[in-house]
């Protein structure tokens, strides 16, 4: 096997082993070693706490001497993290990034950025200028997407509704829902 297929094995490899102890976790996307779904646990006391935040990885063929190429897919109110598209603005994602860093550094790199925001650096002014104007304004509207949009318990419940609207039992979803990686698409 070429190095890189090693280097991407192990680093996965790693982040399974810690899956029930770790704030971030990994799958990958249709077996593809180069795509993962990534997850973060929104910070305690932040306004993301108890949210659950997916995040897109590709892993480009220059890796790692390359970032990989990270978006976002649940929805965010944060100044460095578009609200729209979910790219993110973030260092170590781009002009800062070193072979010596690892997936797994950059998703707590993405959680520190959760903490911390740069509202100088933004991705998305909009909420920039929000945080920069009335932080309280924006920890209630972040508070209110992550209850909206980072609430796995919310989510399968629609995701649920969305297969009972179709027709299928409940049991049949929630079934159908667990065997696919809660995956609507593929439970049907």
């Amino acid at each position: 096997m070429d190095p890189l297929h090693n280097r991407i094995m192990k680093e996965f490899q790693d982040l399974q082993k810690n899956k029930k102890d770790d704030s971030v976790q990994v799958i990958l996307v249709d077996n593809n070693i180069r795509h993962w779904k990534g997850s973060i646990k929104g910070p305690i006391d932040t306004c993301y706490a108890g949210g659950i935040f997916d995040v897109d990885i590709i892993i480009p063929d220059d890796y790692p001497f390359k970032p990989p190429k990270m978006k976002f897919d649940t929805k965010i109110w944060h100044p460095n993290i578009s609200s729209v598209t979910g790219a993110i603005c973030l260092n170590i994602l781009k002009y800062e990034w070193t072979p010596a860093l690892t997936i797994r550094t950059a998703l707590i790199f993405l959680q520190t950025l959760m903490c911390q925001p740069e509202p100088d650096e933004p991705q998305d002014v909009v909420v920039a200028q929000q945080y920069r104007s009335n932080i309280k304004l924006f920890n209630e509207t972040a508070k209110h997407w992550a209850e909206e949009y980072a609430n796995p318990e919310r989510i399968f419940k629609k995701k649920i509704k969305e297969l009972t609207d179709m027709g299928f039992t409940e049991e049949q979803a929630r079934d159908a829902l667990q065997k696919n990686n809660e995956d609507v698409e593929k439970a049907i």
